[in-house]
């Protein structure tokens, strides 16, 4: 249980956005995904998720990973009616109302409320992710469901100490999620690899490292003067204590900061495609569709399409 205080007490969160959303019509994305994390409450209606379209009863919430597409249908006879990803960002208000009063979250029906979030180890590497687990349901957890409106409301105020109070709740989700995914033995095996990052400093220096040079060298040559070890090994020491490649780990973290640049500034595609570490802008468009589903120009526009 101490290495999970360890990673508990590593973790750096951030609150993404929240929202009560009402369903205009039923549909199914056969793709849902986000970078962020998204725990989905249900207060009335029908959600089922996975390709065995597992049912997400009233009051019971949906935990989908950030950055792990996920089969999702909200509402019923949904066969019909089969989107992407792609086609859920752009079209989103023909599909969902936004809430904005208070007094009716929960009360609508085929409504739910959701709070998107970041979770790292060491504010590098994404805890859920790194987990490689499905999206899950959570039953039986009133405090955790009461967060999330909690978190909701507060996003719908403008009140003093709004965006505090929004990052004591989102970081309340976060321990809470982990506590039941602990209680009820979920994951154990991929939560005890988690772990092994505090058991060699060495692999913090290679987080570090990684997060502060992403637009330079991160050759395994690079990495294996930072980690001090030779550059035939590094590889398999990072996968070992991992389970992912660093080549690969490394493209993830590029592709996340560029849709964070994307998100937030001006810059263009080619210049962000640099600033993270890709000279050739087509071959960073290429990769990036290739991640996310999406052309970085449709991302780019995801945020305004998202807020209905």
């Amino acid at each position: 249980m101490e290495d999970y205080n360890k990673v508990i007490e590593s973790l750096g969160v951030r609150y993404i956005k929240a929202k009560n959303l009402v369903l205009h019509q039923p549909f199914t994305v056969r793709n849902s995904y986000d970078v962020g994390n998204n725990l989905i409450l249900l207060h009335k209606g029908h959600i089922t998720f996975g390709e065995e379209a597992m049912v997400v009863e009233e009051g019971e919430m949906l935990f989908i990973p950030g950055g792990r597409p996920t089969r999702v249908s909200y509402g019923e006879d949904t066969k019909n009616r089969v989107i992407t990803n792609d086609d859920l960002i752009s079209n989103k208000d023909k599909f969902f109302h936004s809430n904005d009063n208070l007094d009716l979250i929960g009360d609508a029906d085929e409504s739910h409320s959701f709070v998107s979030f970041e979770a790292k180890v060491f504010d590098s590497v994404n805890f859920f992710a790194s987990l490689d687990v499905p999206a899950f349901l959570i039953s039986g957890q009133p405090k955790l469901a009461n967060l999330v409106i909690k978190v909701v409301e507060e996003s719908m105020q403008d009140l003093p100490g709004r965006e505090r109070l929004i990052n004591i709740y989102t970081e309340n989700i976060v321990v809470e999620v982990v506590r039941y995914v602990l209680r009820n033995n979920m994951f154990v095996e991929q939560l005890a690899t988690n772990s092994t990052y505090f058991k060699d400093p060495r692999l913090i220096d290679l987080f570090n490292y990684i997060k502060e040079n992403l637009g330079g060298d991160l050759s395994n040559k690079v990495l294996s003067g930072v980690a001090n070890v030779s550059e035939d090994y590094v590889g398999q020491y990072f996968k070992m204590l991992t389970n992912i490649n660093p080549q690969d780990y490394i493209e993830y973290q590029r592709m996340e900061r560029a849709v964070f640049l994307l998100r937030t500034t001006k810059k263009s595609i080619r210049d962000i495609g640099k600033e993270v570490g890709y000279k050739d802008t087509a071959y960073f468009c290429r990769r990036f569709k290739m991640m996310f589903g999406i052309p970085a120009g449709k991302m780019r526009r995801r945020e305004s399409a998202m807020n209905i």
